[in-house]
């Protein structure tokens, strides 16, 4: 890219979170993420380039500097932090406003600072010929894949019933989602393959913000927030199809939905348990197989194959749980910590960057997460660290993983030049190349902490207050189709 000839007409509205809006150029295999702010500061910007330009390479810092490490780096593209022509930006705003859901135009882009975010655009790899089907990208959002200690908790519910169960009774009833999501993220983390079918099945079903699925870079399934209209799952097998007629002596016409749904679930497990070398041993550290059990998922339990539990070490489940379970107090451990840390910065302000509060996000900063003491010696220091550790478990129980399916020619040999990229061929389904990758790696904010506590007990108290319940019976008949529909490897 020259950012001295910058074309606004070069580059489409892709999506947006809470914190920033991310285009595509319509041609090169490129992103940018543009930061947001709050729509009344739209002619009085709440920073200034400067300051703009150093969020955005705290988050690079984060990501290549201490994700990185936690994660793995065949996971991890950080990307770099360019500085826009403001004109550009301008047009650009003006371009993909329309284009912008209705619920999303609260907060407007930063077209002030010309300061963004340039990443490869994950959802259309390079790795494929022209000439072949595009390739597939699949986005998950796993959320948190461990129970609390129950030492920490003041309600016993918390080690029973997991954070993203509980959470979605509190989003129906405020009117976020219209339905339950059945997904738990205990049995995507489980490393048991019906269980992850059963998981991967219902993200499916209900994906709200935690399954997307791309085409060519296009976004063909995903759900659309406060809607009506559940997605349309035969639209998404009608894509699906082609990439699963092909070979394996199938009879195209007998290929039944279920099959098409069922092989392509497999390949997903299949990229989510495969790792790129190294150690490949299956780690069990869960500490202790409760806490990785939710009694709210459906997952008939006693369908469990003994012998199979546990993730591949070097796979990107494994890595993204054992970065979360940095997370050994719960919020309700870490508060006292965290005010212990908040009136010491009140008595000495200008320990924040000692105790580097705001960044650098460093080897320093690494070392501070990855070496905290085991007991409290009721130092600052030591609060802070937990702080750190949690802040870090946070991102990792918030981030994406995107898994590229490049579909592939049978009679070739695997390509050697692909490091990062694996092979899954099976007898069925057909194979692809596969390349994983963890995204939405930025900083949590030490400030959001008292924050994630009120939201953590209105969580709760909701699911207590309505029992848990789901609205209709889930039929038996289904929980035996969803577990069922797993091939034996």
């Amino acid at each position: 890219m020259e950012l001295d000839k910058m074309d606004e007409n070069d580059w489409k509205y892709h999506g947006e979170g809470n914190k920033s809006l991310v285009v595509s150029h319509v041609q090169l295999s490129r992103v940018l993420r543009l930061l947001k702010y709050p729509a009344e500061d739209s002619e009085n910007p709440p920073q200034t380039a400067e300051q703009a330009f150093r969020q955005i390479q705290n988050i690079v810092d984060f990501s290549s500097n201490v994700m990185s490490s936690l994660l793995g780096e065949k996971f991890i593209h950080s990307g770099e932090v360019v500085k826009l022509p403001l004109e550009f930006v301008r047009q650009l705003s003006i371009k993909v406003q329309h284009q912008r859901p209705a619920w999303r135009c609260d907060k407007v882009m930063d077209i002030y600072s010309g300061c963004a975010l340039c990443l490869p655009n994950l959802t259309s790899p390079t790795l494929h010929q022209p000439t072949r089907s595009p390739p597939l990208c699949i986005e998950i959002k796993p959320k948190c894949g461990f129970l609390p200690s129950p030492k920490h908790v003041s309600k016993d519910i918390k080690t029973k019933v997991c954070r993203y169960c509980m959470h979605q009774h509190y989003k129906v009833a405020n009117g976020k989602w219209k339905r339950h999501s059945l997904y738990c993220p205990l049995d995507l983390f489980s490393g048991n393959r019906q269980r992850m079918h059963f998981a991967i099945r219902h993200l499916i079903k209900e994906p709200q913000n935690n399954f997307k699925v791309f085409k060519g870079g296009q976004c063909i399934y995903s759900s659309k927030e406060g809607s009506d209209e559940s997605p349309d799952v035969n639209s998404l097998l009608h894509h699906l199809r082609p990439y699963f007629l092909c070979g394996n002596n199938r009879i195209n016409s007998h290929m039944t939905s279920k099959a098409v749904l069922n092989d392509f679930i497999q390949v997903l497990v299949n990229a989510l348990l495969s790792g790129g070398g190294g150690d490949g041993g299956v780690g069990t550290d869960r500490g202790g197989e409760g806490r990785s059990l939710c009694e709210a998922s459906l997952f008939n339990k006693e369908r469990i194959c003994h012998g199979s539990q546990g993730l591949p070490r070097d796979s990107v489940l494994f890595r993204i749980l054992q970065t979360q379970m940095l997370d050994t107090l719960d919020i309700e451990g870490l508060y006292p910590l965290y005010r212990r840390v908040e009136q010491h910065l009140q008595d000495f302000p200008k320990e924040r960057t000692r105790l580097q509060m705001d960044g650098p996000y460093n080897e320093a900063f690494l070392e501070k997460v990855q070496k905290c003491p085991m007991e409290d010696d009721h130092s600052a220091d030591y609060a802070a660290a937990k702080v750190h550790q949690y802040r870090v478990a946070m991102t990792a129980k918030d981030c994406s993983i995107m898994v590229a399916l490049v579909p592939g020619d049978e009679e070739e040999e695997d390509d050697e030049g692909l490091s990062s990229q694996r092979r899954l061929r099976d007898l069925r389904p057909p194979a692809f190349s596969c390349s994983v990758s963890i995204l939405d790696l930025d900083p949590k904010p030490f400030d959001s902490i008292c924050r994630q506590l009120r939201l953590d007990q209105k969580i709760v108290s909701c699911y207590l207050r309505t029992g848990g319940a789901l609205p209709g019976i889930i039929p038996s008949a289904e929980r035996e189709d969803c577990t069922l529909l797993f091939h034996p490897m």
